[in-house]
């Protein structure tokens, strides 16, 4: 099983704002789909409050030391699922009992959650927004980048529909 974070950042590795994204980008939520659809992804329960139900096709495992907090719907879409975990240890564990020994594990977030994990990932999905974002509350851990090696990277403009140019990343570690 490969352990690998999804996250956007802008240059000053702003990753969130007020409990949201301080950017729109619609080409980068497609990109974290297409990665993340039919996998798990483990992240922390504010981050995943953020989103205004659980992520279709995918299964949930939320960090959280109130479990019983954690709100699910009754009515998930199929292919839909959501767990709660302790510790990221739990909830590596419970992914691993979910996904195939091949398969990628995601970590989404937030701050916490990357940071802990960082030492643990196998591969970063990176979205790097070329913008500075002065008023972030949340940010992207830094990272040694010498431990990992650039393996894909793709530009691309600001537009109409988005606002900042970005790249997108994956970085594989050594």
């Amino acid at each position: 099983m490969k352990l690998s974070i999804i996250t956007a950042a802008s240059e000053n590795n702003v990753i969130g704002q007020d409990g949201g994204l301080p950017w729109r980008l619609p080409a980068d939520l497609k990109w974290f789909r297409n990665h993340t659809i039919g996998h798990c992804i483990i992240q922390g329960r504010k981050t995943y409050e953020s989103h205004d139900r659980p992520l279709p096709g995918r299964t949930s495992i939320v960090l959280t030391s109130s479990p019983e907090k954690v709100s699910v719907p009754t009515d998930l879409k199929e292919g839909t699922a959501v767990a709660t975990a302790t510790s990221l240890d739990e909830a590596i564990a419970t992914a691993a009992g979910v996904a195939a020994p091949t398969d990628q594990v995601f970590i989404g977030g937030g701050s916490r959650v990357y940071a802990d994990a960082l030492p643990r990932v196998d591969r970063i999905y990176l979205t790097r927004v070329h913008a500075t974002i002065p008023d972030g509350d949340a940010t992207f851990p830094e990272v040694d980048w010498s431990q990992f090696t650039l393996t894909e990277s793709t530009d691309h403009p600001a537009d109409e529909k988005h606002e900042h140019a970005f790249t997108f990343e994956v970085w594989d570690r050594k």
